[in-house]
C-alpha cells in the first residue's frame, strides 16, 4: 500500500469487491458491522478469501476460536514507544549480515509529544523554556531518531512542537483511503500508543499494538488475532446543554466495565451519532482503551469529508475517499433504519449524559459534580470544613492541567474552557496559589483559534499559558508540585488532587505526590483551578467569591452550547487549522551520525544494543522450581509494571545513573532506549503494593532463598545467578493502560517467565507472548487458591492449553494458558519475537 492520488483524472478503483463478497456470504451491506467490512476488505486485498467470507457470514453466536490477520496500510509511533522500536531495529541490523535486510515495510511515521515536561507554567516564557529544555536534555535521543529517519526506509519523524501523536494523526496524516497494486483500499493504521484508536473517530480502522507485535508487522507479518465480540453502542437523542464529548466518554467508560465484556471491539450506531460532531466521535473514540476494548469505530459519513476537508486535506484526497468508500458501501447515514448484526448491542440516550468527572484512580469511576467531595474523601483521612477550603488544606486541586489528545483536538471542548474561564475573569474570580495550571495544545492550530478569539487571554489570566505541545501532565510530564504544595504534603501529610483533561488517572500516574486524579472536560478544569479543592459539591456549593465577595456558582459560569458553537464557526477556519510551526533550532542543528548500523557508545546512559534481542533466551517451559517475584493485586496497570515517569535519585535506576556520572535523572520514558535503566525500574511504582512485602516501600519483594528484602531488580538478579525461574502472581485485568512494550521486556529481563493472573488486559498480554512470558489464567484469585507466594510452584502440561499449577505447600489446580493464535505459540516456543525473526532470517 503505497499512498494518496496527486493528480489523476482517472477516477479509483475500489482494490476489491466488497459487495460481490457480501453477496457470496448471503448478506446485505447493511447487516454486517462496518468493522467487519473494513477487515474483511484487508483480508480480501491480501488474497484471504475464505477467512474473509467467514467473517462476512453470518453467525449464530461470537466464535472464540476463530482466528484473522490484519496488515495495516501504515503504522504511527510516539517517540517514547519508537525509541525503544528502533533500537531493536537498529539491533537487529547488527545481529545480520546485511543491514539493509532489516527495514519496516508499510510507512511510519513518529511524533516526537511525549518527552516535554511542565516544568515551567503560568507564565509568558513557559513554552520556551520547556521546550528549549527538553531538546537540550534529550538531545542524543533525538539525534538517534533523525539518524534512523536517515539511515532506515519508511520512517518520517514529527518534532518536537509539531503537536500530540493523535491529534496530528487526524488532523494531517490519515486519508481514509489508500492507493496499492491492486487499486484503493480502506486505510488501516496500527500504532505503538493505545490511543491510537482516535482515528475510530474518522472510519479508519485500527488500533494500539504493543511495541514487539508492531516490529512483526514493520517486518512483514500480518497482525493475527483471535476475533473478539463486536458489539454496538447505538446512541440516540442529543446531548443536554452541559453536557460535552468527553463526558459521553466517561460515561461509556463505566457502562462498558460494567458490562465484563471481555475482549471487544465496539462499533458506533444509531442516529444520535449524526448528531455528534467529528471531533466528538474522536474524542469518544480516542478512550477506546480506557473501555478496554481494542477499537471503537464510527464508520464514515459526510462530515468526515468535511472534516478532511477543513483540516487541509487536498481536494483529490477528499475526492478518492468519497468514490472509493461509496463504491465499496463503506459510507454510512447514521439512520435508524437498520442496526447491523452485533454480538449485542448497547443503548446509550445522549439526553442523558451530564457535566462529569472520573476518579480519583479509574476512568471507569464516574463522578457527578454533586458527589465529588464524597468520592475523594474515600481516599482522604479527613477534608476540611467549608472554612477550611480557602487555604491549602486536605483536597486542595494541586494540579489543574488541560492537556491530553483526548480533549485537546477538540475546539468545543477547548472553546468552552476559553469561554467559562472570560465569564469567570468577569466576576474578578482568581486561581489559588497552590494550584499549578498549564496548558497543552494538541497543535499549533489549537492556540492559533484560541488566540483569535481572544479566549487564550482569559485563560492566561488564570495561568493556563501554552506550556507545550505534548501530552505533558497526562502522561506524568507535569513537573514539580509548587513548592508550597510540596511542603504541605511532607511536613503535614496533605493529601492533594490532580484535576486533568486527560484520559488516564491510575495511580501515580500524574504525579506521585497526589492522592487523586480526576479526568475531566477542559471547562471543568478550569473551574476546579478556580475552586482549589475537589472537597465540595459543585452543584450546591460555590467554587469561588467574586471581587463583592459574592458567591460564583459553576452554572453561572457555564457557556450555552449555542455560544460554543457559534465561536467555534467563527474561529476554527480551514486558516486556523493549517497553522504550523517552524521547527526548533536546537532540533534542526543536531549532529547525526551516518551509515546503515548504528554507532552505539559505551558511555550512553540512554542508548543500549538491548541485549535481549538475540536466540540465547530461554524459552517457556512447564517445570517445577519456580518461584515468586511478586505476589500483587487487581488493576495493575503498565505504569505500575514499567514506570514513565521521573526517576528519583534513590532508586536502583538512579544509583545506575550516578554511577555513570549522570547528575540529571530525566524519565523512565526518555530512557526506554536502554534496558539497564528500564530493567532496574520494573514494578517500582510508587503505588504499587507488593503482597510478599506488604511493610516494605515500594519496589522491594523477598529473595525466598535467603530471606532478604531487596529491591525487586537485585532479587531478580540474584535469582538469575542462580538459574531459578520467575513467576508474577496477580489479580483480575493484569497490564491495564498503555500498550506499553517495556511492561513484558522488563520483566523478562528480570527473569520472570511467567504471570499467574485472574484476566489480562489485551494488549499487553500480547506483548507478554511477544517476550516470550506466558499468559497464564488462574480460575480464582491466588489468595482463594491458597496461595501465599512463598511455595516453590510446579507447573505441568495436563492437557490442550491446561497446566496443573501445584505448590510445595500441597496445593493443586488446574491454570490455562491464554495463548490464542498459532503465531503467539511460536513466539512462546521460541523465546520472543526477536529469537523468531532472528531464526527466520537466519534460515
Amino acid at each position: 500500500m503505497t499512498g494518496i492520488i496527486t493528480g489523476n483524472d482517472t477516477a479509483p478503483r475500489a482494490g476489491v469487491d466488497l459487495a460481490s463478497a457480501l453477496a457470496e456470504a448471503g448478506r446485505r451491506a447493511a447487516e454486517v458491522p462496518f468493522t467487519k467490512r473494513l477487515l474483511a476488505a484487508n483480508l480480501l486485498a491480501r488474497g484471504e478469501t475464505t477467512v474473509a467470507q467467514q467473517l462476512l457470514r453470518p453467525s449464530t453466536g461470537h466464535d472464540e476460536q476463530f482466528e484473522v490477520s490484519m496488515q495495516p496500510s501504515r503504522m504511527v509511533m510516539q517517540d517514547y514507544t519508537a525509541v525503544p522500536m528502533l533500537v531493536d531495529l537498529a539491533a537487529l541490523r547488527d545481529a545480520t549480515d546485511d543491514p539493509a535486510r532489516v527495514n519496516p515495510l508499510v510507512p511510519v511515521d513518529i511524533v516526537i509529544d511525549h518527552s516535554v515536561q511542565a516544568e515551567w507554567t503560568a507564565g509568558p516564557l513557559a513554552l520556551t523554556r520547556n521546550e528549549s529544555t527538553e531538546l537540550q536534555r534529550n538531545a542524543e535521543r533525538f539525534a538517534f531518531l533523525k539518524w534512523a529517519e536517515e539511515a532506515i526506509d519508511n520512517v518520517t519523524v514529527h518534532p518536537p512542537g509539531a503537536g500530540i501523536v493523535h491529534q496530528i494523526n487526524i488532523e494531517r496524516l490519515c486519508t481514509l483511503v489508500v492507493e496499492s497494486e491492486k487499486g484503493w483500499l480502506p486505510e488501516t493504521v496500527l500504532g505503538t500508543d493505545s490511543h491510537t484508536t482516535m482515528m475510530n473517530g474518522l472510519g479508519v480502522l485500527g488500533w494500539g499494538v504493543g511495541g514487539m507485535d508492531a516490529q512483526s508487522v514493520l517486518l512483514g507479518e500480518a497482525l493475527t488475532f483471535r476475533m473478539p465480540q463486536l458489539v454496538g453502542i447505538k446512541l440516540i437523542g442529543t446531548l443536554g446543554e452541559t453536557a460535552q464529548a468527553s463526558d459521553l466518554a466517561l460515561v461509556i467508560a463505566q457502562r462498558i466495565r460494567d458490562a465484563k465484556l471481555g475482549p471487544a471491539m465496539i462499533e458506533f450506531c444509531g442516529s444520535g451519532v449524526g448528531t455528534l460532531s467529528v471531533p466528538d466521535r474522536c474524542t469518544v473514540a480516542n478512550m477506546a482503551p480506557e473501555y478496554g476494548v481494542m477499537s471503537a469505530l464510527f464508520p464514515t459519513d459526510a462530515q468526515v469529508l468535511d472534516y478532511l476537508a477543513l483540516t487541509g486535506r487536498p481536494a483529490e484526497v477528499v475526492e478518492a475517499a468519497q468514490q472509493v468508500l461509496d463504491s465499496m458501501g463503506l459510507m454510512h447515514d447514521y439512520d435508524d433504519s437498520v442496526t447491523p448484526c452485533f454480538d449485542r448491542v448497547i443503548e446509550i440516550d445522549l439526553s442523558t449524559i451530564f457535566a462529569s468527572l472520573a476518579g480519583p484512580s479509574r476512568p471507569d469511576q464516574l463522578v457527578s459534580p454533586a458527589s465529588l467531595g464524597a468520592s475523594f474523601g474515600e481516599v482522604c483521612e479527613a477534608l476540611p470544613d467549608a472554612a477550611g477550603r480557602r487555604q491549602l488544606s486536605s483536597g486542595a486541586v494541586a494540579i489543574a492541567a488541560i492537556t491530553s489528545c483526548t480533549n485537546t483536538a477538540n475546539p468545543a471542548a477547548m472553546i468552552a474552557a476559553g469561554l467559562l474561564a472570560r465569564r469567570a475573569r468577569e466576576r474578578g474570580c482568581m486561581v489559588p496559589s497552590w494550584v499549578k495550571t498549564s496548558l497543552s495544545p494538541g497543535s499549533p492550530s489549537v492556540t492559533k483559534y484560541l488566540s483569535d478569539s481572544g479566549l487564550l487571554d482569559d485563560l492566561e489570566h488564570f495561568g493556563f499559558h501554552v506550556a507545550g505541545y505534548g501530552c505533558m501532565t497526562c502522561n506524568g510530564g507535569g513537573g514539580e508540585l509548587l513548592p508550597a504544595v510540596s511542603q504541605a504534603i511532607e511536613n503535614e501529610n496533605l493529601q492533594v488532587a490532580a484535576v486533568v483533561s486527560g484520559n488516564r488517572n491510575f495511580p501515580g500516574r500524574v504525579h506521585a505526590d497526589t492522592a487523586g486524579t480526576y479526568l475531566t472536560s477542559p471547562a471543568l478544569v478550569v473551574a476546579m483551578a478556580i475552586a482549589g479543592t475537589v472537597a465540595l459539591d459543585l452543584h450546591h456549593e460555590p467554587i469561588a467569591l467574586d471581587q463583592d465577595g459574592q458567591a460564583v456558582m459553576l452554572s453561572e459560569l457555564w457557556p450555552s452550547r449555542e455560544e460554543i458553537a457559534e465561536t467555534v464557526r467563527s474561529f476554527v477556519t480551514a486558516e486556523a487549522l493549517a497553522q504550523r510551526r517552524q521547527e526548533h533550532e536546537l532540533w534542526q542543528n543536531l549532529q547525526v551520525p551516518s551509515g546503515a548500523r548504528y554507532p552505539w557508545s559505551a558511555e550512553s546512559t540512554y542508548l543500549r544494543s538491548p541485549s535481549y534481542v538475540s536466540t540465547d533466551r530461554q524459552p517457556f517451559a512447564a517445570r517445577a522450581g519456580f518461584r515468586v517475584l511478586l505476589a500483587l493485586g487487581d488493576n495493575v496497570t503498565t505504569d505500575d509494571i514499567s514506570p514513565v515517569g521521573s526517576i528519583s535519585l534513590n532508586s536502583v535506576a538512579g544509583k545506575y545513573l550516578r554511577e555513570r556520572g549522570e547528575k540529571v535523572m530525566n524519565s523512565f520514558g526518555s530512557r526506554r532506549g536502554n534496558h539497564e535503566v528500564m530493567a532496574r525500574g520494573a514494578f517500582s511504582n510508587a503505588k504499587l503494593r507488593n503482597a510478599l512485602t506488604p511493610d516494605s516501600p515500594a519496589g522491594h519483594t523477598v529473595h525466598w532463598d535467603s530471606g532478604d528484602i531487596l529491591p525487586t531488580y537485585e532479587a531478580a538478579a540474584r535469582y538469575r545467578a542462580s538459574e531459578t525461574p520467575l513467576v508474577v502472581l496477580a489479580g483480575q485485568r493484569y497490564g491495564s493502560g498503555s500498550s506499553r512494550d517495556w511492561a513484558a521486556k522488563a520483566p523478562g529481563l528480570l527473569g520472570v517467565q511467567a504471570v499467574l493472573a485472574e484476566s489480562f488486559e489485551s494488549i499487553h498480554r500480547n506483548n507478554l507472548c511477544a517476550m516470550g512470558i506466558a499468559p497464564i489464567v488462574l480460575p480464582a484469585s491466588w489468595r482463594e487458591l491458597g496461595l501465599s507466594g512463598a511455595e516453590e510452584l510446579e507447573l505441568s502440561a495436563s492437557g490442550d492449553g491446561e497446566l496443573q499449577l501445584s505448590s510445595s505447600a500441597g496445593h493443586s489446580v488446574t491454570v490455562q494458558l491464554d495463548i490464542r493464535t498459532e503465531r503467539e505459540r511460536r513466539l512462546l516456543s521460541s523465546g520472543g519475537v526477536f529469537a523468531a525473526f532472528l531464526e527466520d532470517i537466519g534460515a
